[in-house]
């Protein structure tokens, strides 16, 4: 049996999350450092899985599979491609910056109700959201898949309502209330998007009588196991709306703007840098590697969504007044990206789509954070309250910028790559979509630029005079987000190789082929 790297690579945060809850509640710092040496040692392991991982092998690699749950053909079932793999190495890049960046966010707080901040808890949260994802990108059973997309509901469920942004305004009660709102609203969208799944989940091993991804696609590819059209795509919008409510994508978005705006900006980070690609995950995987016929059925109307998703997301984030929420609804727009790419079925697209949630992850990291640090200088979200920080704190105007040039995906930052190919890739099949997709870039520099106008410019106002520049801890959470930025940027090679032979076998199982260029014969 050889060494269940996968495995290990999940437990280790899992089980610091156990050691971290249980260090004593006097030793607060203790407990910060414990779990920022175990996310850590999970970015180690993760490197090594990345460098395990050879591009033009199997599909599936470092395979592990045990019986579970036997009378229910249920296996604990793992195995990764170069999108997992990616995404694993987004995770365990991101979860050490998040842990430094929330060093103080629950340190004890003596509020009007006389209640503590569990200092342990959160970072234990924290660590238990890591091990849950990093596993869902490596399950190839679905229904272990499942189990792991709803357990991951309930930390993140106590992340948002139970250790709340600092700078809200009004009362301790309404400040309760708002997180509350918030964290019931995420659980409820996402609760009934899983209970939708669990449904499609029974349906498929009722018509598969198993729940193993490779077996399932791989007698659906040989013409063993047919299902019949009209029950594949009742399965199909199963799976998609509950991984559409996750991504999230238009109508279905409203619980994110308020996710992110009432949780500390780590907190927000590991929504949508982290959590939120399971779902677009989760559709390049088994909506289009289980139900191809469905997923080629269904595209023209995901297109209009995520179309919908980027022009919407971004026109909202232009009248933003709340520097967190406007991130939210940009966030938005940037996942409207990625389905598009997922669904434009080009290999452009979809290696497009895939870096898209990489660089995606990498950049609203470096920007969230940042306008956290600000957040907590100044005790506000309102764009209103800030001006001519850039006088008083220039280092942190500067990597605010470069943020959000990243977000607007300037060329030679990691994001341009990404959208450039799921435009190439959507122009390619759908002319129309692609054009219309450009507008998002448009308003991206418009909202990304007042912005920055509007906070870091002009005169300085009295309330920022005193503000400081950022310190060792924060500079040591931006400028390594800022390089690799950078560097994915100007040398995407590293991440295209490993995803471009997945994204292979993604257009294999759709049976699609890149359109030809029409090229007039020469007269």
């Amino acid at each position: 049996m050889s060494f269940p790297l996968l495995t290990v690579t999940a437990a280790v945060p899992a089980v610091g999350a156990i050691l971290t809850a249980a260090v004593p509640a006097v030793r607060r710092t203790a407990a910060k450092w414990l779990a920022l040496l175990v996310s850590l040692a999970t970015l180690v392991l993760a490197g090594i899985v990345f460098a395990r991982f050879e591009p033009g092998g199997e599909r599936y690699q470092l395979t592990e599979s045990y019986a579970w749950i036997k009378d229910f053909g249920v296996r604990y079932e793992l195995g990764v491609d170069g999108i997992g793999v990616a995404l694993i190495a987004l995770t365990a890049l991101l979860i050490p910056f998040v842990i430094l960046a929330g060093w103080h966010d629950a340190d004890p707080l003596e509020t009007s109700s006389k209640r503590w901040r569990p200092t342990q808890g959160f970072f234990a949260l924290i660590l238990m959201v890591e091990a849950m994802v990093i596993l869902s990108f490596e399950a190839t059973d679905v229904f272990l898949f499942y189990i792991l997309f709803e357990a991951m509901l309930i930390p993140m469920y106590f992340l948002i309502g139970g250790f709340g942004d600092r700078a809200h305004a009004g009362s301790d009660e309404n400040a309760a209330a708002q997180r509350s709102y918030a964290a019931v609203k995420f659980l409820l969208y996402n609760l009934v998007g899983g209970l939708i799944m669990l449904a499609a989940v029974i349906g498929l091993y009722v018509v598969a009588g198993n729940f193993s991804l490779t077996e399932i696609a791989g007698a659906r590819a040989d013409g063993s196991l047919e299902i019949a059209t009209s029950t594949e795509r009742w399965l199909f919008l199963g799976f998609f709306f509950a991984f559409a409510v996750k991504a999230p994508l238009w109508p279905l978005h409203t619980w994110l703007p308020n996710a992110m705006g009432e949780a500390t900006a780590p907190v927000a980070v590991l929504i949508t840098a982290v959590v939120d690609k399971v779902g677009t995950f989760a559709m390049l995987r088994f909506c289009l590697g289980l139900f191809p016929e469905a997923s080629k059925w269904a595209t023209p109307a995901i297109v209009v969504l995520a179309l919908i998703s980027i022009v919407y997301g971004a026109l909202v984030a232009v009248g933003q007044r709340d520097i967190k929420r406007l991130v939210a609804y940009a966030s938005i727009s940037h996942f409207g990206f990625i389905i598009l790419g997922i669904f434009a079925m080009t290999s452009q697209g979809q290696s497009g789509a895939t870096l898209y949630m990489v660089n995606h992850g990498i950049s609203t990291a470096a920007l969230m954070l940042v306008a956290g640090f600000l957040i907590s200088r100044r005790g506000s979200r309102l764009i209103a309250d800030y001006g001519g920080v850039q006088k008083v704190a220039p280092v942190l105007a500067g990597t605010f910028l470069i943020g959000g040039l990243a977000t607007l995906s300037l060329p030679g930052l990691a994001p341009f790559v990404s959208e450039f190919l799921v435009l190439v890739g959507t122009y390619a099949r759908y002319p129309v979509a692609g054009v219309i997709a450009t507008t998002g870039i448009v308003l991206a520099a418009l909202y990304t630029l007042v912005l920055y106008q509007r906070t870091m410019t002009g005169p300085v106002k009295e309330e920022v005079r005193k503000l400081p520049d950022l310190r060792p801890r924060e500079l040591a959470v931006v400028v390594p987000l800022i390089a690799v930025l950078i560097f994915l940027g100007v040398f995407p090679k590293p991440l295209t190789d490993v995803v471009n032979p997945a994204v292979r076998h993604t257009m294999s199982d759709v049976q699609q082929k890149d359109p030809q260029p029409e090229v007039e014969a020469a007269k």
